[in-house]
């Protein structure tokens, strides 16, 4: 099993940047396939980005590509985001996953509001 616990959103202004942080603990982090998923006001979740376990490649929703960059510090057992030129429609609460096999868990979010 593990813990996961997100940081590091917040209020920023259109065009800002922000950098999300996901410190887990209580298994190997470096064997789980790891995502960010978010939630906008009123609407269902939206898979935003994922970094795989084994060779790290990375993928983007089509929304965030070119603007958001998600990395894995496995000696660290931290996942990050860091997104730049946000926009209003990123605002959301942020989660990030865990998965392997037939196990993922999930942390309890942190709040993106981009607005002027």
């Amino acid at each position: 099993q593990v813990q996961l616990v997100e940081s590091g959103g917040g209020l920023v202004q259109p065009g800002g940047s922000l950098r999300l942080s996901c410190e887990t603990s209580g298994s190997t982090f470096s064997s789980y396939y790891m995502s960010w998923v978010r939630q906008a006001p009123g609407k269902g979740l939206e898979w935003v980005s994922h970094i795989k376990n084994d060779d790290g490649s990375t993928y983007y929703a089509d929304s965030v590509k070119g603007r958001f960059t998600i990395s894995r510090d496995n000696a660290k057992n931290t996942l990050y985001l860091q997104m730049n030129s946000l926009k209003p429609e990123d605002t959301a609460v942020y989660y990030c996953n865990a998965a392997r096999g037939l196990y993922e868990y999930w942390g309890q979010g942190t709040q993106v509001t981009v607005s002027s």
